[in-house]
């Protein structure tokens, strides 16, 4: 990318454009691309590998587990599409943390995301190339370079180049659960394969019962539930990039509930009738798991394909994000000034490249530990994550107080049943937290918590001690 490819006056017009609806951005993400991401955000590695250690933890009640996590998604995206609809931008978490609850509360959210999805392309690109020695004997940082720079590259032509690669990402993770809920449904209703003479809805009960280790397993389970769903808001990023965000966005969100109850739901009935969940070991993938329980061996093969992708498309999506996050607060006089440049293309340049270069970490990770990078990585995903849902929240329920008193105009997408919605919602991940601080293996993700507050807190004083009449650390 030279520099003749890039607008130097753009910057600008951002500033002048920085709370409009397109922000500088081409709007290119269509209705079909913009559903895919919204299906694909909620389909990831969480639901194919992190689903087998959850079922060793709580047996068939892991599906009530999904169930009551997933209306609480939909609770946190109809939130967020209140928001969207009274002011659709792109850097949607950080924006509107900022304008109800405080300058503060936005820079640490943007900032706070932006590292969620630097963590996360690290995790997914270190997985990615582990899943690739399932076919070639090559070093793992060798794959994890060529994936992150391919996906820069993507990233930086167009966004519509990465909506067509999302498309086609979540395409192959959608079909993968579809064709596993419609063959365990055959083996259940005609018999057939190795798995047809033991297959039976009965296995939901009849193994220990329904809690077969009690209220308790399947409370414990709440961390790695949450886990698969975070980057369902990714949706919302989106907005100053859609084509009609008015209508495409809420038909998007609304595809929630459905989505769960046949992706999540649906497939885990399926998949603990035709293998009992005493049959699942941690760290197995509960559809290899089912595939060699019909007797094919090629299913290994298929899910590594499957996970693959749905690593690549993750790694996508923090591309994606990273860089319209750093833009939004450099915007806002949260961040340097220089990741608000844009190629001709409408791409934030600087903010892509600097999180690339930040995911190349993952690279000499993978390179230096190879048996342990994946581990050494993914603890602060969860709780970076769910501090946006967090901010959703909290800012949408000060925006309906604010409209209810007449300060600003109701959305046309209001939440239903907020705010008890929302409060619900806000209750629910504060027992996850709970959770997290018992569970030993999630508690790490807690200890890092304070470190990144402190880190963000310092800087903003920082910041603001040195230009204390910026507009952007004052309250609205």
């Amino acid at each position: 990318m030279t520099s003749a490819e890039v607008d130097s006056g753009q910057p600008e017009r951002d500033a002048a454009d920085a709370h409009g609806s397109g922000e500088g951005y081409q709007r290119s993400l269509g209705a079909r691309q913009i559903q895919m991401i919204a299906i694909g955000g909620a389909i990831g590695t969480g639901l194919f590998l992190g689903a087998g250690k959850a079922i060793a933890k709580a047996g068939p009640s892991l599906i009530l587990a999904y169930a009551v996590a997933g209306l609480v998604i939909f609770f946190i995206m109809r939130a967020l599409g209140e928001l969207l609809m009274y002011r659709p931008v792109s850097g949607s978490f950080s924006e509107y943390a900022r304008e109800f609850v405080g300058p503060f509360a936005g820079f640490v959210t943007g900032w706070t995301y932006w590292l969620f999805w630097v963590v996360t392309g690290i995790t997914e690109v270190t997985a990615g190339a582990q899943y690739m020695t399932y076919w070639f004997d090559i070093p793992q940082w060798v794959s994890a370079l060529f994936f992150t720079l391919v996906l820069y590259g993507v990233n930086l032509i167009s966004v519509k180049l990465f909506g067509e690669l999302e498309f086609w990402f979540s395409m192959v993770k959608v079909t993968a659960i579809a064709g596993m809920i419609l063959i365990c449904a055959g083996i259940l209703t005609l018999g057939f394969s190795d798995a047809g003479d033991t297959a039976s809805v009965s296995h939901l009960w009849s193994d220990g019962g329904f809690f077969p280790q009690g209220i308790s397993g399947t409370l414990m389970t709440l961390q790695i539930v949450m886990f698969a769903f975070l980057a369902v808001e990714l949706v919302g990023v989106t907005a100053g990039e859609s084509k009609d965000p008015q209508t495409v966005l809420p038909k998007a969100i609304n595809t929630v509930p459905w989505r769960i109850a046949v992706f999540y739901v649906g497939a885990l009935i399926m998949i603990l009738s035709v293998v009992p969940w005493t049959e699942f070991q941690p760290g197995v993938s509960p559809f290899v798991a089912t595939f060699e329980k019909m007797g094919l061996g090629i299913g290994a093969g298929i899910v590594n394909f499957v996970v693959l992708t749905a690593a690549l498309s993750s790694c996508n999506s923090g591309m994606y994000s990273t860089g319209r996050m750093l833009r939004d607060l450099a915007l806002n006089g949260q961040g340097p000034r220089t990741f608000t440049r844009l190629t001709r293309s409408g791409t934030p340049l600087v903010g892509t490249t600097f999180s690339a270069a930040l995911m190349l970490v993952g690279v000499w990770i993978n390179y230096q530990w190879p048996g342990q990078a994946f581990t050494y990585v993914v603890s602060f995903a969860t709780i970076s994550g769910m501090w946006a849902w967090i901010m959703i929240l909290v800012s949408q329920l000060r925006y309906r107080a604010r409209a209810d008193r007449g300060e600003l105009p109701h959305s046309t997408f209001r939440a239903p049943g907020s705010p008890y919605t929302s409060a619900f919602a806000l209750a629910f991940i504060g027992m996850v937290v709970v959770m997290m601080a018992v569970d030993k293996d999630a508690r790490i993700s807690l200890y890092c918590a304070p470190f990144w507050a402190l880190l963000l807190g310092v800087s903003y004083l920082a910041l603001r001690a040195r230009d204390p009449r910026n507009a952007a650390f004052a309250k609205r």
